[in-house]
């Protein structure tokens, strides 16, 4: 897994509505990291929760399986597979695994919360790497448009 700036390259994931994400047992594992998104992977355990946390980027998490309680700003919301979670950035937010299995989602930041290279085993290693400044998003995917397109990262041709 790089930790530098994505090729221009299509990345593909079969089978994430499925097969895919419950073969993953990782509290979280970063898929991949581009300039302005990140595709990460949670399962969170029977009983478990992800915390009560605030992120200073927008959240998008989609439930591929089991059965959970969302609570963002204060609402609660049921969860299931097939369920789309929307968190804007700045907005406190928790999800808590209310079923008999893992319930396992894939997110999307935009920008990236965590360091391209991050695997937790454990909500409890996540939340350590995160206190000692061990998990965060690398420089090169919190830079601006303007910042990308002059050090020649996007160009409008789509040409590289």
């Amino acid at each position: 897994m790089s930790s530098g700036p994505p090729e221009h390259e299509m990345q593909y994931f079969p089978n994430m509505t499925t097969a895919m994400p419950s073969e993953s047992a990782d509290f979280r594992r970063v898929l991949w990291t581009g300039l302005y998104s990140q595709v990460v992977l949670m399962t969170v355990p029977v009983g478990g929760d992800i915390g009560d946390e605030v992120h200073t980027v927008d959240q998008a998490l989609t439930f591929t399986s089991g059965v959970g309680k969302a609570t963002v700003n204060g609402k609660d919301q049921d969860v299931k597979a097939g369920d789309l979670v929307v968190v804007p950035a700045g907005t406190q937010h928790q999800f808590v695994n209310t079923g008999p299995t893992p319930l396992i989602l894939y997110t999307i930041y935009s920008p990236a919360e965590h360091d391209p290279r991050t695997v937790h085993k454990t909500k409890e290693e996540g939340d350590e790497e995160e206190e000692n400044g061990k998990d965060e998003a690398a420089d090169w995917s919190r830079k601006s448009k303007a910042e990308n397109e002059k050090a020649g990262l996007v160009n409008t041709s789509g040409k590289y």
